[in-house]
């Protein structure tokens, strides 16, 4: 069964996964794989390991070869050229102003193009920018506008929770976030507390939506009026993970009971406006 090894294409990069196919590679192992984006150079930075049963059943890239020597020296100049382009980049924007913020730049590996990102409230004219990074580099540049989101996953960085961020980490696409979310998990809206580096809200806030969209359907929403063992009331407040229920008595006191103890629910019906029939 082959293994699953963790490549990284630059420091301190994201990890990506490959399937090692016949190779026995160890960390620090320099290799060829072939990209969407076409060849590429990466280094093992995680020892080979057999597919875990939590992991995705996604089919992975095989590891094409171990580089050699030359291919080796070619990306160790790659990352040097990427290097001495971001900070000639990120000088001109200073110096002309552009209102644009850079951050990353990218070298192919076959030396087709270089590519830079970078973020931007608005359209940028960067015309001037690619005319001088063209003179200056002799090679074709690309200039890719990217969102806030996938700036935190190119650069990376630790979340709230001590963890490495989840888009660099292991997401592959963006699912769409809600402030209807942290509502439904009881979670306060504070824009500190649940807004990611990005600055939006957190792809957290995703993960655990259904599981409170299901448990909330065998609970009284608040506002309904139910039987307890210690008499009539109004729930005023649900804990999901808990499940138990906080319930306003008549009397003015506030009693938390187990959702499975409330004796029924629906006990008081509106009072028809009609009056009472009497008999003939």
């Amino acid at each position: 069964m082959n293994k699953i090894v963790g490549i990284q294409f630059k420091a301190h990069g994201k990890v990506y996964d490959f399937d090692s196919g016949h190779f026995v590679l160890k960390k620090g192992d320099m290799v060829m794989v072939i990209t969407e984006e076409g060849p590429a150079v990466g280094c093992v930075c995680k020892k080979p390991q057999n597919r875990s049963t939590d992991m995705p059943k996604r089919p992975l890239k095989k590891v094409f070869r171990l580089a050699v020597g030359e291919e080796i020296e070619k990306y160790k100049r790659c990352c040097r050229l990427e290097e001495t382009v971001y900070n000639y980049c990120s000088s001109w924007i200073g110096e002309n102003a552009l209102p644009m913020c850079l951050v990353s730049v990218e070298r192919r590996f076959d030396g087709s193009k270089i590519v830079v990102y970078f973020t931007a409230d608005a359209r940028v004219d960067f015309r001037e920018l690619v005319k001088a990074l063209v003179g200056k580099f002799r090679t074709r540049i690309e200039m890719r506008q990217i969102g806030v989101r996938h700036q935190a996953k190119m650069v990376g960085g630790l979340g709230s929770c001590g963890r490495p961020l989840c888009c660099s980490a292991f997401l592959d696409s963006f699912a769409p976030v809600t402030i209807r979310m942290a509502k439904e998990q009881n979670i306060s809206l504070n824009p500190k507390k649940i807004s990611g580096m990005c600055g939006r809200l957190m792809c957290c806030l995703t993960y655990e939506r259904e599981f409170y969209e299901k448990a909330k359907k065998s609970l009284p929403k608040v506002g309904k009026k139910i039987m307890t063992k210690q008499g009539e009331g109004k729930v005023v407040r649900q804990n999901i993970l808990k499940e138990t229920l906080t319930v306003a008595l008549e009397s003015g006191a506030e009693i938390e009971v187990d959702a499975k103890d409330f004796v029924r629910e629906g006990l008081f019906k509106k009072k028809s406006k009609r009056g009472k029939h009497t008999s003939s």
